[in-house]
């Protein structure tokens, strides 16, 4: 069976996104990539937000794919691309013309049996990156099996918090480290049920 895995940066005071919903306060550095990047290598399907999903499709079909490109940042672009890719949403529509276009467009009301679906196939992991609403949903519905935590080394005061208050899980810590190169604390654990 394939693993649901979530990744998010957040704020020493549990913020994944400043005022306004800025995600240029948090250090997204080289360290934030490869780890993304290391977490991708695993993954066959991208699940995402309505909020996130645009973000995503606006920026990684554009990055430099060429020789004297990022080699992380290209890896994670074509990586994207190949993935199979799911947004859950009410409202979103995916244009013709994106180059994500074969997107997978779900309802709220479909999210749980679509993914418990897809987590019943044998293959690789499910992943989610941001995405604070849908990922908290489905930590409240046991729908995700691994956490990455990862703590930035600042203070936004406040913004979109990491996790929404009556949200719980059955955390456990499998591992912690520091990202190589950085300040970012990653906390890794296990949110399956015993």
């Amino acid at each position: 069976m394939a693993k649901l895995v979530v990744s998010i940066l957040g704020s020493l005071d549990n913020y994944c996104a400043g005022p306004g919903g800025r995600l240029d306060m948090l250090p997204m550095g080289p360290a934030f990539g490869v780890h993304n990047l290391d977490l991708m290598r695993s993954a066959g399907t991208l699940l995402f937000g309505a909020v996130t999903f645009p973000l995503f499709e606006a920026y990684w079909p554009n990055v430099d794919r060429s020789p004297a490109g990022d080699p992380v940042q290209r890896e994670i672009a074509e990586r994207a691309d190949a993935s199979r890719k799911l947004v859950v949403s009410d409202r979103l529509v995916v244009a013709k013309t994106s180059p994500w276009a074969d997107t997978e467009v779900v309802s709220r009301s479909r999210a749980h049996a679509r993914i418990a679906e897809l987590k019943a196939e044998t293959g690789p992991d499910l992943l989610i990156f941001g995405s604070s609403v849908l990922f908290n949903d489905l930590l409240a519905h046991g729908l995700v099996d691994e956490f990455h935590l990862l703590v930035g080394n600042v203070v936004l005061g406040g913004g979109v918090p990491t996790f929404e208050p009556g949200v719980t899980a059955p955390f456990r810590l499998l591992g912690q480290r520091q990202l190589p190169g950085s300040d970012i604390a990653a906390l890794h654990y296990d949110c399956r049920a015993r």
